[in-house]
Order: C-alpha cells, then structure tokens, then sequence
C-alpha cells in the first residue's frame, strides 16, 4: 500500500466535515491510482445508537452500486468466449425468450433494453433470497416496452445478468461462487459479500433512510420495477433473509477498500498486480454510451440515464448520480441514498465511497474532486 499524504489528508477533511456538519452519520473512502492504494480514509459511527466507530473494515451496504460487479462478470464471460454481445438471451437462457423477449440480446440487457423492468408480482423479500424463483418468475415476465429501448432494471438487472452468467459458467456455479472465485480472490478483494455470512454480519454498519420515499403510485412503471415491498430501505435490507442471499443487483454489503480495488482493475486496464481479468480494448468498448447518448428512461422518473452499452453508469456533467466521476472516461455505478464507485481508465483512478446515512446529499463528488485536486488529475 502507498498511501499518497496529501490525497489522504486532503480526503480525510472532506471526511471531518461531513460529520461534523451532520451530512454523515459514517463514511469510508478508498482510492487507487496506477493500481495503487492511495487513499485509505473514514469518520464518524457505524451505529448511532451505540456510537461504534466506523473504522477501515466496516461494512456498508451499496445497493446499486453492486450492478457494477454483476456486469463485470459478464463481461469475464464474453472475455472467455462464452457469451456473445449480440446473441439473444434465450441463447444461454431459453425459458427467458417468452412473453416477447425473443429477440432481447445479451447486449439489450446489459444497457437495460428488454423491455421489461419490472419485478414479478408479489415481490416479497422471501423471494428475492430464493434465487431459482426469481429467475423463473423474471424469465416468465411479459415486455411492457419495445425491446431495445431504455427502460432501467433497478432491481431485476442482476438476476437477469447473474442468470447468464450461471448458466454459461462450464462449472455451474452459483453467481455468489462465480464472483468470489473468478473475480475477488485472484486480485486479492476480501470485502465484496453479495450475499454475507452470518459471522461478518457484526461489522455491517447500521443505515439511516432520510430518503423515506413513499409507495410508487399503483399500477405506475416505478412499482412495476420497483415495488414498495421489495423496496431499497433498513426494514428490508437490514432482514437477516436479504442479507445472506445472493442479490446482484443490488445486494452488495461491501467495503471501500475492497470497492475500490474492484475498480481499480478496471481503472488500470483490466488488469491489476499483473494478472488480468478483462482485456483493454474490451473496456474501451463497455464505456461507449448506451446508443450513442443518454436518452429520457420511463422507470427513472423520465429523466435521462447516462448508461454504458456495458451495463455502468457514464459521466456527462448533468446526472447529479455521477457529478463525482469528474471526467469523461469514467465509469461507474451509483447505489441509492449516495453509495458510489466509480473508474477512469484514462487517469487510472479508482475511488469508492461507502456510507450509512441515505440521502440526497453529495459527499462523493467532494471526495473526487478533493482527490483529482491533490493529484492534480484534470
């Protein structure tokens, strides 16, 4: 590890403030640079009832942020040969080419393009821990908008890509193995639980909702995709049940330090302390924007989403969800209540900001620029 002084110190002020001010309850953040550590910071309470200190193993769910690692490992896939960009998922999946998803492609649903978003009915957390029954009831969902245009999976994305995954792996491990074995073991990352053992559940750090959003109207797109019993909140995510199960797409109770080093393999190319997971010209492609610009998404309250063909969220100086990227050649993933990780294969930075307060404030984008400042990194 080579801690940059001024980067640290610059981060951990930023750190001090937030608390202070009441902006956060807890926060970790990590940075790398070249494949290198650079940035190792927290402050502030894991718990503000029994005021335990967060410190550099706490634990923080991420939430969206975990869709990063779900596309990742698909693209470890077609990196192998075993998947093809332009193949229908049924393909690799054929009880999923039902109910007009035919013609959706692998490509279609990396870019969140099968036109269907949604969950199936009566989502209950129960459900989203049995991961059989979810992939059945998505691979049975009808397409509520034409195939290949936007329509944001914000819960059904990791089943839908777990689901390739599984299935094109020639051991036929379950995607919690497949990412553990194929992606955090080799490059060294301890702290990336899409699904945690019990024994790690005491380091997990207590969230706040300060969002509190309320029930989507009925019937409403929003609910269709994201519904109120399965919602991204403590009272569901915070249930022994969801914790241990495997949600890859929005599941993730991760570390900054591990979060950070996961993006670091894409900010160095693909490859970190000399071994490779994806190649470089492959990266260049996933960080295309998804059709060519950022186009109004009918889940996201209509607003544009800057999306990848690649499955990650793209800097365009508009999305207040990835202000923090600073740059036009990063990439990244966003986790709601303001979790990030984000990677610029042009500069080499990786940072990952973890914390427990969610909300609508935006203590990342003062981590990235107090960091790219430090670095002097336009």
């Amino acid at each position: 590890m080579t801690i940059n002084e001024n980067a640290n110190q610059a981060v951990q002020a930023v750190l001090d403030q937030l608390i202070e001010s009441g902006v956060e309850i807890g926060v970790q953040v990590a940075a790398y640079l070249h494949g290198a550590r650079i940035v190792d910071a927290w402050a502030g309470v894991a718990d503000g009832d029994t005021q335990k200190p967060v410190d550099g193993q706490t634990l923080f769910n991420v939430f969206s942020v975990t869709k990063g690692i779900a596309a990742t490992a698909l693209h470890v896939q077609a990196e192998r040969g075993l998947v093809d960009y332009d193949a229908p998922v049924s393909r690799y999946w054929p009880e999923y080419g039902t109910g007009g998803k035919a013609a959706v492609t692998v490509a279609n649903a990396l870019s969140h393009r099968t036109g269907a978003p949604q969950m199936p009915e009566h989502a209950t957390p129960e459900l989203m821990a049995d991961w059989d029954r979810m992939a059945a009831g998505i691979a049975g969902l009808e397409a509520i908008f034409p195939v290949g245009e936007p329509a944001y999976q914000a819960l059904s994305f990791g089943w839908v890509i777990g689901e390739i995954v599984r299935r094109t792996d020639p051991l036929g491990r379950d995607f919690r193995t497949f990412v553990m074995e194929e992606i955090c073991a080799p490059f060294g990352i301890d702290d990336l639980w899409i699904g945690i053992p019990e024994a790690q559940e005491p380091r997990i750090a207590k969230l706040q909702d300060d969002l509190k959003m309320p029930p989507p109207p009925e019937g409403s797109v929003l609910q269709k995709a994201m519904p109120f019993e399965v919602r991204l909140a403590p009272d569901v995510f915070e249930l022994p049940v969801v914790r241990r199960a495997p949600i890859a797409g929005v599941g993730g109770i991760f570390t900054a330090r591990s979060l950070a080093r996961f993006w670091a393999i894409i900010a160095n190319g693909g490859e970190l302390d000399g071994k490779r997971l994806i190649s470089r010209e492959r990266i260049s492609a996933i960080s295309q924007m998804r059709g060519g610009q950022a186009l109004p998404d009918p889940v996201f309250f209509g607003m544009p989403m800057p999306l990848s063909e690649g499955g990650y969220w793209m800097y365009d100086g508009k999305s207040p969800l990835t202000l923090a990227f600073g740059s036009e050649t990063a990439i990244g993933c966003p986790g709601a209540g303001g979790s990030l990780g984000w990677a610029d294969p042009r500069t080499g930075l990786s940072v990952a900001y973890c914390h427990n307060r969610m909300s609508t404030a935006d203590g990342a984008s003062l981590v990235g620029k107090a960091i790219r400042a430090a670095l002097d990194i336009a």
